[in-house]
């Protein structure tokens, strides 16, 4: 280095950035570690805020998953009672039914058995009245000849 250039670059460290002859202040440690410091110390409260942000945020995500699991729980267990009350009046709906089959059944055991002895009394009645009418014609038939003899007997 020449003796010339020493000077212009011990000149051109207090020039400004842009050149222009105004001298930079230089910064000094204390003036370095107090913005470090300064910076630091943001950081943190973000770091903080964020953190606080975050656990505000897990801790409404935890209550409306809280609130919308209940409020689901609310419907299926209605839905669970109203399966249980369903499942109840199917199983009385099918003892009536069962009941009223067999009830079914001996009513139409009766009528049945209700037709025979219609059945029966009509036949009685039918063979009633040809007896009758065969003890008519014999009781005619006798008659006739009662009479036939009493005519032809002298007197």
């Amino acid at each position: 280095m020449s003796p010339g250039t020493a000077g212009a670059e011990a000149h051109s460290s207090s020039r400004s950035r842009w050149g222009f002859g105004v001298p930079c202040p230089q910064p000094d440690a204390t003036m370095l570690s107090r913005l470090l410091k300064e910076h630091q110390a943001k950081q943190n409260e973000r770091k903080e805020l964020q953190e606080k942000r975050r656990r505000e945020a897990i801790t409404a995500a935890t209550c409306l998953t809280e609130a919308l699991v209940d409020h689901l729980n609310v419907g299926v267990a209605q839905a669970y009672v109203n399966q249980r009350k369903l499942d109840r009046e199917v199983k009385t709906l099918q003892a009536q039914a069962a009941q009223f089959a067999k009830q079914t059944g001996q009513w139409i055991g009766m009528v049945e058995n209700f037709n025979q002895a219609l059945k029966e009394i009509g036949d009685v009645e039918n063979w009633a009245r040809s007896i009758e009418l065969d003890m008519r014609t014999i009781a005619t038939a006798l008659e006739y000849v009662y009479k036939g003899q009493l005519q032809s007997a002298p007197s």
